[in-house]
């Protein structure tokens, strides 16, 4: 059972907030997520952080400068998720608008895995590109560089990943978690890089005269794409990023993003008008992964680059049905696992370690998570890439750094892991097939030698309890103004209510109306078929529910407890 703890908060700080105009519940939950100032939740442009303090930006703009003079070709190469197909539509649209000769490449994850690899600069060299400009990608790729300056090609690598002890020799690097940049965010995603450079660049052909005689690109065009592959990424949103998320919405809010998003949203039966970063995040982010899941990235690219609303609803029609064949191949795997691990007896571990001969290795991550989810403990999902090489993809939980336990692997076992990556939550590695059960007994060797027996209970943090006279509508509608995402989790409470009636809707969803001290609400529990005690305590979210064009209060019921629940740890 999940322990509920109360997140913490200084009542001093909350106070401030509060006298600065803002309401006193908001101002609660903002001081428990490190915010000390009303100027942190500053959310106009001018409030980013200038682009000429990432370092190497004005360097990389001036050589980006000089290739558009040149007519040099540009090929920009991403990576095969939703923050890489994000970066690459804006370094492609942002590019031309500047009058650059661009083209891109995104490799199949299927047949050139992750990165600049030799194999990746081959198939680029075809297209004879001058410069190779990287996103959210080629930190690591000291031999995919080298290779590409061996053929003469100039590498531009922008990249938010952390960096190994080797740099690539690449032409400039743009990246704020290289050693030696100072830029105050760290946790820009890598759309939010090529982002920064587009204004860089920007800046630099302002300053040589090039829009006398022609109109000066509108980069804010750009960022309703920044804010998708911004929340998508789960990078976290840190006063910088808020910003791009929230400039991202408003401009789709008011019916200016691509065809694309427009599609993606409408597909996904959102409302453009009333869009919030969740809806990114959960229903176009998943969307536009499915293209590199289970086909080629390619096609969410081009739904991104889209011009005119046909072509974008035709593609994202395509990546619907993708999104759907996804998430039929993972209710499988999902079956699968469960039979799995009816042999394993998961509360007697420290990590689960999966594999089956017929998963698919697009899905495994999001099967991993699942799992983690569900058994609170690092988790790893193998499928087989051919030529008796399995692929995993590892979740891990906030209290084990996922690719610092798989370097104690390598390190035990030299051999072990054909190679491997990733950070503190995700992970991905390769071994190979007849070393599965080798791998299984190491991983946990080396995990329970990290973690105490606590470290895998499952905490639910929570705003506390809410007074009755903020459980109102006006309250949902403000904190769903809000930007919530990672590191910046939405509002939840916790509070015990009786539960006047439930049913079960849709074949797997709880309605319910509750009573709290008097009141009742109406509330849903989703994914939850069994019904719940007459008296429960509760976490839940506020949300606001549109029925039959009238907008009303609604409880969005995320867990359960007995009625005594200790909240203090």
């Amino acid at each position: 059972m999940p322990v509920i703890v109360e997140r913490s908060f200084d009542p001093s700080i909350a106070a401030e907030l509060a006298a600065d105009g803002i309401q006193p519940a908001l101002a609660r939950i903002l001081a428990a997520r490190g915010i000390i100032s009303a100027s942190q939740l500053e959310s106009s442009l001018a409030g980013l952080i200038p682009p000429e303090r990432l370092t190497n930006n004005q360097r990389m703009a001036a050589i980006m400068a000089d290739a558009i003079a040149e007519r040099k070709r540009f090929l920009v190469i991403g990576d095969y998720d939703a923050d890489g197909a994000t970066a690459t539509a804006v370094a492609v649209r942002g590019l031309r608008s500047m009058g650059a000769i661009v083209d891109y490449l995104v490799p199949n994850r299927f047949e050139y895995g992750y990165g600049l690899t030799p194999e990746i600069v081959k198939l680029a060299a075809e297209r004879q590109p001058d410069i190779i400009v990287t996103v959210d990608n080629g930190i690591a790729s000291v031999e995919g560089v080298d290779a590409a300056n061996m053929l003469g090609i100039a590498v531009l690598i922008t990249d938010h990943h952390l960096p190994a002890d080797q740099l690539p020799q690449a032409l400039c690097i743009l990246n704020p978690n290289q050693h030696g940049c100072h830029f105050p965010s760290k946790h820009l995603a890598g759309v939010g890089v090529i982002f920064y450079a587009m204004l860089a660049l920007r800046a630099q052909l302002r300053a040589r005269g090039a829009f006398e005689e022609r109109p000066e690109p509108n980069l804010t065009e750009l960022l309703d794409i920044v804010a998708l592959g911004t929340v998508a990424d789960l990078v976290r949103l840190d006063d910088n990023n808020r910003i791009l998320v929230e400039q991202g919405l408003r401009r789709i809010r008011a019916g200016r993003a691509c065809p694309g998003i427009n599609a993606l949203l409408r597909l996904s039966g959102r409302k453009a008008e009333k869009a919030i970063a969740q809806d990114l995040g959960f229903s176009v982010g998943p969307r536009l992964n499915a293209a590199g899941r289970l086909d080629d990235m390619s096609l969410g690219i081009e739904c991104l680059l889209a011009e005119n609303e046909a072509d974008a609803l035709r593609m994202a029609q395509q990546l619907h049905e993708l999104n759907l064949a996804r998430r039929a191949i993972e209710t499988d795997m999902q079956e699968l696992a469960t039979i799995a691990l009816e042999d394993i007896e998961p509360e007697g571990r420290y990590t689960l370690s999966l594999y089956h001969p017929d998963w698919h290795q697009g899905v495994i991550g999001i099967l991993a998570s699942r799992i983690k989810e569900r058994h609170h403990r690092p988790v790893i999902a193998f499928a087989r890439a051919g030529d008796g090489v399995l692929k995993g993809s590892g979740r891990s939980i906030r209290t084990l750094h996922l690719r610092d336990a798989l370097d104690l692997v390598a390190k035990r076992e030299p051999g072990l892991l054909q190679k491997f990556g990733g950070h503190a939550m995700a992970a991905g590695m390769s071994i190979l097939e007849h070393d599965f059960e080798r791998f299984c007994e190491v991983f946990e060797n080396v995990v329970s030698g990290l973690l105490a027996p606590a470290d895998l209970d499952s905490v639910i943090e929570v705003d506390g309890s809410l007074a009755g006279e903020a459980m109102q509508l006006q309250t949902a509608v403000l904190l769903e103004k809000q930007v919530w995402g990672q590191g910046f989790p939405p509002p939840s409470f916790f509070d015990v209510f009786d539960v006047v009636s439930q049913r079960v809707v849709g074949e797997r969803h709880l309605k319910l109306t509750l009573d709290k001290d008097g009141r009742q609400y109406d509330a849903i529990f989703f994914q939850q078929q069994e019904f719940l005690p007459a008296t429960v305590a509760l976490v839940y979210e506020l949300q606001s529910n549109e029925y039959n064009g009238s907008l009303s209060l609604q409880l969005n019921l995320r867990s359960w407890q007995p009625v005594a629940q200790d909240l203090s740890r």
